[in-house]
């Protein structure tokens, strides 16, 4: 869920006008170039970070010797000040920084907000019992949760 609500509030949010970067958290091993391509004979030779660039785009490919998870202070550190307005952050969980709470109540997990005061907002598919400091947004209304994010962190 999470994923499919970034990809729908983005477009909101470049449609104001933003530069909007994005860091997402995985636990799992990924690979984003294949065999054959000429990254993954490189990388596979031992270059290590494999920069694939062209007039379009930028791909920074580096292996990690001491497998720790990443912290989001050095990810966030990557992106230039000048090429983004706003970096949306997906996952990180235990770290501390502003967030937007997903909650289904229908798959049955606890709610995250009362244990970590870094949650400024809830959104979920369902009325929820929240405290007055704790705004309730609606999952499937992507423009309201745009419009919250605009308005927290982009005050004019």
């Amino acid at each position: 869920g999470k994923t499919t609500l970034i990809t729908q509030v983005l477009p909101l949010l470049k449609a104001s006008g933003l530069r909007v970067g994005l860091v997402k958290h995985s636990h799992h091993n990924f690979d984003i170039d294949h065999v054959g391509k000429d990254s993954f004979r490189l990388r596979e030779a031992g270059a290590t970070p494999v920069v694939l660039v062209s007039k379009y785009r930028r791909a920074i490919i580096e292996e990690f010797y001491h497998q720790t998870e990443p912290e989001l202070a050095s990810q966030l550190a990557l992106f230039s000040p000048e090429q983004v307005d706003l970096i949306l952050v997906e996952g990180f969980r235990s770290e501390a920084f502003a967030k937007i709470e997903l909650h289904r109540p229908s798959l049955g997990q606890a709610l995250l907000y009362p244990n970590d005061n870094h949650i400024i907002a809830l959104a979920s598919d369902s009325a929820l019992d929240t405290p007055p400091h704790i705004p309730l947004l609606d999952l499937n209304q992507p423009a309201e949760i745009a419009a919250f994010i605009l308005q927290t962190f982009l005050k004019s």
